[in-house]
């Protein structure tokens, strides 16, 4: 079971984890007496925090700054302990500790009493869906052991995490320091007839091990061997939740394409017959598909992730600027890092009284319920039936800002079409040719050039020479315009065009194609529906000296001139060979 200690600086955390850990005998040989040893050179007394505070800032300053667990076990199990900073200044590190636990011990001074962090961080246990806690009123040594202030305070606490919808599996009176009620019955409180910490750990059940949910593994990256004539495609990651075993079918979301698992590849075995949670495994599956870092590996047939572009979430911002609605920021979860904006606070929470209100931003150390939305679609699952593939957190300015769980997908126009893609890649009917095996034919990899601009930019003629010199080069190249779509194969229809559009595209970049393909002043919505239908890699090109939609392309022609066309055609053809999509006769 992990337990992660969380409660305000200086309410004793630590003390308490360090007094535990000598009356369950559960020291390594020796470390007491060395701690000891080395307080008594320094005149310094010795305090049972200093087990556990190895940081030599931690130890000068008297508060733990980083998370350190540590391991013991009792008859009943084996336990890993979090002690988590309480210092408001590091409730980043307290986040990633509590992040990590099924059961959490509470921690307050009996002589301060419940202040604004003991709060915060009942509230930010709730928000990471950590129900099981356990209160201990700590210090009881020095309020002379009041029954009378302890029943004042859980009466307190207790009304504050009620609204939270927690019921703590007890509270308990102690006194880390004297070691009352941690593991052993204090004498000085016969008014308690209650359990002591340790038994009440003992007494909780463990969640289900991750072993025994449904399968999800983040893809963290494909790996392509050649020597020895090894032609193995090895799909890496970390597995979350659930087991698999060779033999299983397999479906990765968002995209929902599916294959059967070949083989389970591990360091230093080559070949097991099953993998679980926790593991780093690679896989070998039999059907070869195109999946990208960030999509979720599932079993077919088990309750499948939700996928959206829109969701609502509870957040919790730490960053010094507010965070604020429109603004552009990094959403990581699992191994997909994505781009989104805050379309809507539906409602800022005081973490000290659970009060709310309503605003455009949420300022440091503010929780809110938001509606975000992000630049493609991604796959999850909501917190209240999977944790592990629910939390995030945020990035702004390559630093992590906030974090949160999902709680829900949010419907819009794209939830539509993006099911119809996931239908359409299930049924797909694979080829017995691999990507790789087109690669090396062609040596290219698939991508589309989408060349884009205002209607007075000849973009067609670039288009043209490009692809010329394409296919001059021996390469297996095709421009296709638009108008010649939207009067064949799209003309029959009076909407939906890119997504059509996108479709055809689809199909010839499955092919092993450069697919180049031109169309007016194209806005970021449109480029969300290609992005959303298209599975290979896209480029997007602004053909103009000036970009007037919302598009943010890769990269920007400004002249198109008979004679700078050569020069740009030669330009795209040396990033084509950069970025790694056209391989050296």
């Amino acid at each position: 079971m992990n337990i992660v200690i969380v409660g305000h600086v200086d309410h004793g955390k630590s003390t308490l984890i360090g007094r535990l850990l000598v009356d369950t005998n559960s020291l390594p040989q020796g470390k007491l007496e060395q701690i000891k040893e080395l307080c008594r050179r320094n005149s310094k007394p010795f305090e049972y925090a200093f087990l556990l505070d190895a940081l030599k800032d931690e130890q000068s300053q008297g508060i733990t700054i980083d998370t350190a667990r540590c391991f013991f076990k009792t008859e009943k199990r084996n336990y890993i302990i979090i002690d988590a900073p309480g210092h408001i200044e590091f409730l980043k590190n307290m986040i990633t500790g509590a992040a990590r636990a099924e059961t959490a011990i509470l921690v307050i001074d009996a002589a301060e009493g419940v202040c604004e962090n003991s709060r915060r961080h009942g509230f930010m246990l709730s928000m990471l869906g950590v129900k099981k806690v356990i209160v201990a009123i700590n210090k009881l040594d020095l309020v002379n052991y009041s029954q009378d202030l302890f029943n004042n305070i859980t009466g307190e606490y207790g009304k504050f995490l009620e609204k939270l919808n927690i019921s703590p599996e007890g509270y308990i009176p102690v006194s880390a320091l004297m070691g009352h009620n941690i593991a052993l019955r204090g004498e000085n409180m016969p008014w308690y007839k209650g359990k002591t910490v340790l038994e009440t750990m003992d007494m909780l059940p463990c969640e289900p091990p991750p072993i025994e949910q449904v399968f999800r593994m983040p893809l963290q990256d494909v790996y392509k061997f050649t020597k020895n004539n090894d032609d193995r495609r090895i799909f890496a990651g970390t597995i979350e939740t659930g087991s698999i075993k060779a033999g299983e079918k397999i479906v990765f979301y968002p995209s929902g394409k599916r294959s059967t698992l070949k083989s389970i590849e591990c360091f230093p075995k080559k070949h097991i017959e099953c993998a679980f949670a926790g593991q780093a495994a690679g896989f070998t599956i039999e059907e070869q598909i195109y999946i990208k870092r960030g999509e979720i590996m599932t079993i077919d047939g088990q309750d499948a992730p939700l996928v959206s572009a829109k969701v609502k979430a509870n957040i919790f911002w730490l960053g010094k600027e507010a965070l604020r609605k429109n603004k552009k920021y990094s959403l990581k979860i699992g191994t997909e890092k994505i781009g989104f904006v805050v379309e809507e606070i539906i409602r800022v929470i005081n973490s000290s009284d659970l009060s709310t209100v309503a605003g455009d931003c949420v300022n440091c150390n503010e929780a809110a319920e938001c509606i975000i939305k992000t630049d493609r679609v991604f796959a999850f699952d909501i917190a209240e039936k999977l944790g592990n593939t629910s939390r995030f957190v945020i990035v702004d300015d390559y630093e992590i800002r906030g974090g949160g769980i999902i709680l829900s997908d949010v419907n819009d126009e794209e939830d539509s079409l993006q099911k119809k893609i996931i239908l359409r890649n299930y049924k797909w009917e694979r080829s017995k040719i691999s990507i790789e095996k087109r690669a090396e034919h062609y040596s290219q990899k698939p991508v589309l050039l989408i060349l884009t601009g205002e209607d007075k930019v000849d973009k067609k003629n670039l288009a043209k020479e490009l692809e010329r010199s394409l296919v001059e080069s021996g390469r297996f190249a095709y421009y296709l315009g638009i108008g010649t779509f939207l009067y064949s194969v799209d003309s029959d229809i009076q909407n939906g065009h890119i997504h059509r559009f996108a479709e055809v595209a689809n199909l010839m970049l499955d092919a092993g194609m450069i697919l180049i393909i031109t169309a007016s002043s194209l806005k970021e919505a449109d480029l969300r529906i290609i992005k959303m239908t298209i599975s290979m890699d896209i480029q997007t090109i602004w053909v103009g000296s000036q970009i007037t939609t919302d598009i943010n392309a890769d990269i920007i022609i400004d002249d198109t001139s008979v004679d700078e066309n050569k020069k740009n055609v030669s330009m795209l053809c040396d990033l084509l060979k950069n970025k790694g999509y056209m391989f050296k006769f």
